[in-house]
C-alpha cells in the first residue's frame, strides 16, 4: 500500500477535499472525475455505513483521489472497520486527550504497535502487501473541536503516529458556549492556537470551509488539509444558482 496522500502532508504540501454524505455510488462516481485530492466519507453525521461506504470508495474505479473515512467515534471496532473497507486513512472524532489520541493510532495499526485487528479481505485484493505496510501507511487524523482539546493541543498533536487534526470548527464553538459563532474572536483565537501548535510539531493541519476565513485565506495561511464542502451543498448550491439565473426564485418569493 502506497498512501500518497500521507506523504503529501508529511512533506508539507496542501490539499483539498470535500465531505461526501449521500448514499448513492452515482455521486461518488461523478465528483471523482474532479481533481479533488480526498474525499471524507462521513459515518459520523451522515446515513453511511460500512456497506454502503465501500459501494461509494468502489464507484471512485482506482482514482488518484484518497478515500478517508470519519467513523462515529473513537472506537477500535469502528475504525476496524472502517480500514477494513479499503480507507486510506480515519478522522477520529472528539479526542480531547493525549490518551485519546493514543487510542486512537493503536486502533489504526497491527500488533505489536496497536490492536487492530487481522481480518484483511478487501484491503488484500486491492493490494497483496497491505499486511506489511498498513501500519506505516494509514493516515490518522484526530479531530479538535472541544476547549478541552485546545488547551491539549500539544500532548494531542506530539502523540506518535498522528499525522493531521482537523478543527470542527461548529462543535468547537459550542464547546465555548457560543453555538455556531464560528467568526467569533475567541474561537478564531483557538483555531490559531491549534494552527501553531501543529505548525511547530510538524502536524497537518485541516479545517472545514475555511470556518471563519475564505477558503483562499486559510490557503494563504498555510493550511494543508482544507475541507471545500460537502455533496449535499453542492447539490443545493448548484440547483440555487440555476433558479436565480433563471428568475425563478424571485418570482415565488
Amino acid at each position: 500500500m502506497r498512501n500518497e496522500l500521507k506523504w503529501r502532508l508529511r512533506r508539507g504540501e496542501q490539499t483539498v477535499g470535500i465531505w461526501i454524505t449521500i448514499p448513492h455510488p452515482d455521486v461518488s462516481e461523478a465528483l471523482s472525475t474532479l481533481p479533488f485530492d480526498w474525499f471524507v466519507f462521513d459515518q459520523e453525521h451522515s446515513p453511511l455505513d460500512e456497506q454502503l461506504t465501500q459501494e461509494l470508495m468502489q464507484a471512485m474505479k482506482g482514482t488518484r483521489i484518497a478515500p478517508l473515512i470519519r467513523v462515529a467515534w473513537n472506537d477500535p471496532v469502528l475504525i476496524k472497520k472502517a480500514l477494513d473497507t479499503g480507507a486510506y486513512g480515519v478522522i477520529v472524532p472528539w479526542v480531547n486527550s493525549r490518551e485519546d489520541a493514543v487510542k486512537a493510532v493503536r486502533a489504526c495499526r497491527y500488533a505489536p504497535e496497536g490492536i487492530r485487528g487481522c481480518g484483511p479481505r478487501r484491503t488484500i485484493l486491492l493490494d497483496p502487501d497491505y499486511l506489511k505496510t498498513a501500519n506505516r501507511e494509514i493516515l490518522v487524523i484526530v479531530q479538535i473541536e472541544t476547549e478541552e482539546a485546545v488547551e491539549k493541543a500539544e500532548d494531542i498533536l506530539s502523540t506518535e503516529g498522528v499525522d493531521a487534526f482537523f478543527i470542527g470548527p461548529f462543535d468547537l464553538s459550542t464547546s465555548m458556549g457560543l453555538m455556531g459563532q464560528v467568526t467569533h474572536p475567541k474561537v478564531q483565537k483557538a483555531i490559531n492556537r491549534v494552527f501553531e501548535i501543529g505548525r511547530k510539531l510538524g502536524v497537518a493541519s485541516g479545517i472545514w470551509c475555511g470556518a471563519g476565513m475564505t477558503l483562499k485565506e486559510r490557503l494563504e495561511q498555510g493550511w494543508q488539509f482544507l475541507a471545500l464542502g460537502m455533496d449535499l451543498d453542492f447539490l443545493l448550491n448548484g440547483a440555487r444558482m440555476v433558479l436565480e439565473e433563471a428568475g425563478v426564485a424571485a418570482k415565488r418569493q
